[in-house]
């Protein structure tokens, strides 16, 4: 079995400290993924909850189950307070606990395992292992995506931890399953429509002052008494009195 991990900490408090964690930015996608085809699972439960911190299966199986369908990779969360019977910070102890939990609970490779590990309160630690056949579509960015979404949601004091694991995996399958569309598009695409808006002003405020000028040019021609145009007006008349006169 191919595997990989990621390994992640954090530790903090409730109130204070929220603000600083709900601007973390969020990887964004870079790669255009499609889902594993159907039938490549074999359908296993969808965590397992050894902490007893549940308060949901529906709620948590929602978000997870999402994941699943949108991405072909069925996902499994692991919620643990000790790892056999310890409470260790060690590393290598988490990525070991995870790794021999994927070959325990699963047949294939289209899995990933969320190991989601809390020995004390407020410091978790979090580690994924993805089949062989995942990597396809849970790739390390995807991984990235996924764990920041945790991070982030982890310190959103409106959501108990069935809504925190389900909205964590639904957020990452909709970023993972799309490329990120890059800011500065919507940036230039406003300038873009600015300087035409601009272009097209300086050009109307140009044909306005030239109509203008000409109507009141017209108006001034039309309005002068026929005197005023002078001596070839004058030899006009001449010619049309005497073409009346030899008639």
């Amino acid at each position: 079995m191919v595997i990989s991990g990621v390994f992640f900490s954090s530790s903090g408090y409730s109130g204070n400290n929220n603000s600083q964690h709900e601007t973390n930015q969020i990887t964004t996608s870079t790669v255009e993924r499609e889902p594993l085809p159907a039938g490549a699972v074999n359908e296993t439960a969808y965590y397992t909850d050894a902490a007893g911190w549940v308060e949901s299966r529906s709620e948590l199986e929602q978000g997870l189950k999402y994941f699943y369908q949108k991405t072909g990779v069925q996902p499994h969360v692991y919620i643990a307070t000790d790892l056999n019977g310890s409470k260790t910070r060690d590393m290598a102890d988490v990525r070991d606990f995870a790794e021999a939990k994927y070959d325990e609970l699963f047949t294939d490779e289209a899995h990933v395992l969320l190991l989601f590990y809390e020995p004390y309160e407020s410091e978790y630690k979090t580690y994924y292992v993805s089949g062989s056949q995942a990597k396809q579509v849970f790739d390390d960015e995807a991984g990235d995506i996924l764990l920041d979404y945790i991070d982030r949601n982890y310190y959103n004091m409106d959501l108990n931890t069935s809504q925190f694991f389900s909205q964590s995996f639904r957020q990452a399958a909709d970023r993972m399953m799309e490329v990120t569309q890059s800011p500065w598009v919507n940036v230039w695409l406003v300038v873009g429509v600015l300087a035409i808006i601009i272009v097209l002003f300086i050009w109307w405020r140009k044909r306005a002052a030239q109509q203008e000028a000409e109507a009141k040019r017209t108006e001034e021609i039309l309005s002068r008494p026929i005197e005023t145009f002078g001596s070839d007006v004058s030899e006009l008349e001449k010619k049309y009195q005497d073409s009346e006169d030899t008639q």
